[in-house]
């Protein structure tokens, strides 16, 4: 496969930026600086939005068995390339050897799920109520789709979106954060390319967001705008595309609660939250932002909860048992900082951790912590549990659902008490017995209030992808006497 990791890729060819901006790609834990990029220009994002706009129309005609073989065969590439993936979602994001592996399992997996799209996409024929006259309706592309995707799990959110927008007959441009522009770009396009994906189908533009973020979705080409990222970055790009009434996939931010009952079993509850708030660093949207627990079981929960994370194994991301690896930048190391020191400040008692070695934090946990807290109000996107003690049942819903996000949780309680309890938290994704951190190909992802619209995945990408259309077809002359006369 081609490495041309410092080059934009539009219309089939690998290019350098017309932006007069660089930036660097930057190993998050050793701070190596792995490569310089001469950025894209709006000329760049115009371009490759024409070149998309091109290739689909030819793209959306081809029958379902090439737009599956083009999946298939990306797929293929990416099971015997998987070394390289690997070493550069260790390298360029801050990625555990674990996390990189299940990363690249996960994304191949939900790429085999729209490899079955195309034979998916269906029509519907109904009667009308005027004579003669037959109701169709088809579903078709959108057309073309820009994705600008994350830092966090870049090669898999990326994929989550671009293998869906192809498999439905659309044509791509992505932007990628310019964290990771490698795992979140060039090695998607990339692979497509040696697929035999068509010049055009896919493009990418790397460059800085205050240079083209606007221009990327005020475009007037993409019909769509699929976004991964923060609410505020996600508000100003939905009030952008409602300007030009695009349609958007927003996954926003999340203040995700693991609600701990009195009944529930204490050890699988501790193990849920473990992972749930520790793996890659709490660096991901669907993350454990909040542990409550019920008074009577607290003192057990956090003794026993403190005493696993002490043994998490925490460092460099390279080494295969390294469990918690670097923040992704400095700039979110300060937020982080800064985010604790505030708790601190206003009563939080800090039970482990709470040490740094460059962009590597310690494992923390911190109790003493109500639900306006700024590590309970905020979105932590770090390796920080805050435990919240609450009594009744009520509390707990009530103290659930206070913020204005609702992306995922969990609940540990006897199974069907549990149930009920999901069912009263105002949230998009919701486990019983389990922790926050679930995705599956073919069930629906996404958020409500602050975190997001619409949904992944499944079928319901397939409805995201997508639009009706409604053809009437009339086989006999239709009888407008009554106007005409």
């Amino acid at each position: 496969m081609k490495q041309q990791f410092d080059l934009l890729y539009i219309n089939g060819e690998w290019r350098k930026g017309n932006s007069k901006q660089t930036f660097e790609n930057v190993n998050p834990y050793n701070g190596e600086t792995l490569f310089t990029i001469q950025g894209a220009s709006e000329e760049d994002v115009d371009e490759a939005y024409q070149a998309a706009a091109r290739a689909q129309k030819e793209w959306a005609e081809q029958p379902p068995q090439v737009k599956r073989g083009l999946i298939e065969k990306a797929v293929q590439i990416m099971e015997e390339e998987k070394e390289l993936y690997i070493e550069w979602l260790i390298k360029e994001a801050g990625s555990t050897y674990r996390k990189a592996v299940g990363e690249l399992t996960t994304a191949i997996n939900f790429m085999k799920e729209t490899a079955s799209y195309p034979n998916r996409m269906k029509g519907e024929v109904f009667l009308s109520h005027v004579p003669g006259k037959v109701n169709k309706v088809y579903q078709e592309p959108l057309g073309v789709v820009g994705v600008i995707s994350p830092w966090n799990f870049p090669l898999h959110l990326t994929m989550r979106s671009v293998a869906a927008a192809l498999a439905t007959g659309n044509s791509v441009v992505i932007k990628p954060s310019k964290d990771t522009t490698v795992t979140a770009g060039s090695l998607v396009a990339a692979v497509f390319e040696e697929a035999g994906a068509p010049k055009g189908l896919i493009n990418l533009v790397s460059g800085k967001s205050s240079e083209i973020g606007d221009a990327f979705v005020k475009h007037p080409i993409p019909r769509m705008i699929s976004f991964t990222g923060s609410t505020g970055v996600g508000k100003h790009i939905a009030a952008l595309a409602a300007g030009e009434l695009k349609s958007t996939a927003l996954e926003l931010g999340g203040n995700n609660v693991l609600i701990v009952m009195e009944d529930s079993n204490i050890d699988a509850a501790v193990e849920s939250a473990v992972y749930g708030k520790f793996y890659h660093q709490g660096q991901v949207c669907i993350a454990l932002n909040r542990i409550l627990v019920q008074s009577s079981v607290a003192e057990e929960f956090t003794s026993k909860f403190v005493e696993k994370v002490k043994e998490l194994r925490y460092g460099d991301p390279a080494d295969e048992s390294t469990q918690v690896g670097p923040i992704i930048n400095e700039q979110q190391v300060d937020s982080i900082k800064e985010q604790l020191q505030r708790a601190i400040d206003a009563g939080a008692n800090v039970l482990t951790g709470g040490n740094w070695d460059g962009n590597v934090l310690e494992p923390t946990v911190v109790n003493k912590v109500d639900n306006q807290s700024p590590l309970a109000a905020e979105e932590i996107f770090g390796p920080i549990a805050p435990i919240i003690t609450f009594e009744t049942e009520d509390d707990a819903v009530a103290m659930a659902n206070a913020h204005p996000y609702g992306l995922s949780g969990a609940v540990h309680s006897a199974v069907g008490r549990g149930e009920q309890i999901a069912r009263q938290i105002e949230t998009g994704m919701i486990h019983v017995n389990d922790q926050s951190i679930n995705d599956e190909p073919q069930a629906p992802f996404g958020g409500v209030k602050q975190s997001g619209l619409g949904r992944f995945n499944g079928k319901w990408a397939l409805e995201e992808f997508t639009e009706t259309k409604w053809i009437g077809v009339q086989n006999e002359r239709t009888d407008y006497d009554s106007f005409l006369k």
